[in-house]
């Protein structure tokens, strides 16, 4: 493979070069700002701040692919997602379901076989695209939330709320290239910003678990 192959993936960009998609770039920075209010918002929880290094990870790799635009900035770009993915199940399999540490393991394992099952299933949808690749993740967060409306409402309703965003970013994602025609910009940036949203939500979603399971009010600091 041919690391340095460009990539011309979204409607923003009109060439090769460097700046050539600046909306798209710059609007990574909305991950390194949720990671950074959520980093303040975990002090004491070492999984919270980890999801926070791999949130502001996505927001430098997702930088660099609208930017360099390579097969390598691509790697860069999809590799802290899937961290953040499988560190959030790990994390939930931890706190939301109380699994001991080999079983959260093995819970986290599973998500592969998961991902390619359901991502092939959402690939028969033509009008997804590339965005197939993302519907399991939101299916997963969505089934969670129904499996834990009894056990843990808040948090069911608070994983609810963070599939429901992701299900709209994923629409702002699958919608650059259609209408590219009448909206050059494109839509891509959309989701970079709603995904950022969603994603320091989600660690806020933890960090609430955290501190309403050891009988804290959730507050500004962390705790």
């Amino acid at each position: 493979m041919d690391w340095m192959t460009q990539v011309d993936a979204y409607c923003e960009r009109t060439d090769l070069s460097y700046w050539s998609e600046p909306v798209n770039a710059v609007t990574n920075a909305a991950f390194v700002i949720a990671a950074a209010v959520m980093w303040r918002r975990t002090a004491g929880l070492p999984l919270g701040r980890a999801l926070c290094a791999v949130l502001a990870a996505i927001g430098l790799g997702s930088y660099l692919f609208h930017t360099h635009a390579t097969a390598w900035a691509s790697v860069a770009d999809v590799a802290p997602i899937l961290g953040f993915i499988l560190l959030y199940l790990y994390a939930a399999n931890r706190t939301f379901w109380g699994l001991g540490r080999r079983a959260a393991l093995a819970g986290v394992a599973l998500f592969f076989p998961y991902a390619a099952a359901t991502g092939w299933l959402f690939g028969q949808l033509p009008w997804l695209g590339a965005s197939a690749g993302y519907a399991p993740v939101a299916l997963l967060i969505l089934v969670h939330a129904g499996l834990l409306a009894r056990r843990a409402p808040a948090t069911a309703r608070g994983l609810a709320l963070g599939g429901g965003l992701l299900v709209l970013s994923l629409g702002f994602r699958t919608l650059d290239g259609p209408l590219c025609g009448v909206l050059p910009l494109g839509t891509h940036f959309l989701w970079h910003l709603l995904n950022a949203t969603m994603l320091g939500w989600m660690i806020e979603v933890y960090r609430r678990d955290m501190a309403a399971r050891v009988g804290q009010t959730p507050h500004p600091a962390g705790g």
